[in-house]
């Protein structure tokens, strides 16, 4: 090889990760920090160093020390160890309500695509239906009807989360159904319910999984803000936006609030951080570099 080919090729191997490095370096972050959160949570036990909910009146309102690393709130409860177990009602929650919303609406929206007729425009009418209230005002009236309660927040949440999915399966179903697979598939004998479910919405699935990342963020903080107002988790349980609540007028007082807050902000960017990659990944051309 000529001094000027090896002198071309060179660069390319610090070209390649110059594009990496801007293409995934956050998406890199994102997940470490959103890894970091769920063995928090699964560890909430070891890595506590008190009770969540151990009063102590004699330690109230204590600043940041050895003894209390992220100090106490107003019932001498360590503000560490009830953000630590407040990670577990946060995660899960953001987890179990895109998810479990996600697959209700791709369903109905793969359904409502593939059957069409009057039964496409039932499911869709009801979609436009609830998308016609905000999110967050129906899912407090719903909350507030069903009563506190982390399952109950969790069902509220769930009415006021399907419609966006189902949408997205839709066009995503009525984009893939007119391809020459399903018409093979279709030659095949196969049923619809089979086309369906095991053709057209795994090969429809890339979109849905990046809505899925970046809306976890999203949920967490619907949920937080439920938790708020008060009609989230039932107190003393610990949870971020009752600690965020709990701590609002104890201006002197600063980490109480604070430092959940900073945990709420931490989790949301790692998850958008992820939901980027991974729409990167999937989706070379939406590449921002």
């Amino acid at each position: 090889m000529s001094g000027t080919g090896m002198a071309a090729a060179l660069p390319l191997p610090a070209s390649r990760w110059r594009r990496w490095r801007h293409q995934y370096a956050l998406a890199a972050l994102g997940g470490a920090i959103v890894l970091g959160w769920m063995i928090v949570a699964v560890a909430a036990r070891a890595l506590a160093p008190y009770a969540p909910n151990a009063v102590d009146l004699t330690m109230r309102l204590l600043p940041m020390s050895a003894q209390h690393l992220l100090g106490t709130d107003e019932l001498g409860r360590d503000v560490l160890s009830r953000m630590i177990f407040g990670a577990r009602i946060s995660l899960i929650t953001g987890v179990v309500v895109v998810t479990v919303g996600a697959v209700i609406g791709t369903v109905l929206g793969g359904i409502a695509a593939y059957a069409g007729g009057l039964l496409e425009e039932a499911i869709m009418r009801l979609t436009d239906l609830v998308l016609c209230f905000p999110p967050i005002i129906l899912a407090l009236a719903i909350g507030a009807a069903l009563g506190i309660g982390t399952t109950n927040t969790i069902i509220a949440m769930l009415v006021v989360w399907w419609p966006k999915f189902a949408r997205l399966g839709r066009s995503l179903v009525l984009q893939q159904r007119s391809l020459e697979y399903v018409e093979a598939a279709l030659v095949a004998g196969y049923g619809p319910s089979r086309i369906l479910l095991r053709h057209i919405i795994p090969n429809a699935v890339g979109p849905l999984v990046v809505l899925v990342t970046l809306d976890v963020g999203n949920a967490i903080i619907i949920f937080a803000g439920r938790s708020f107002l008060g009609l989230g988790v039932v107190p003393p349980t610990a949870e971020w936006g009752s600690m965020i609540s709990e701590g609002r007028e104890l201006v002197a007082q600063w980490w109480v609030a604070s430092f959940p807050g900073f945990a709420i902000l931490s989790i949301v960017l790692g998850f958008n951080f992820l939901g980027d990659g991974v729409r990167d990944w999937l989706d070379p051309r939406s590449r921002r570099y």
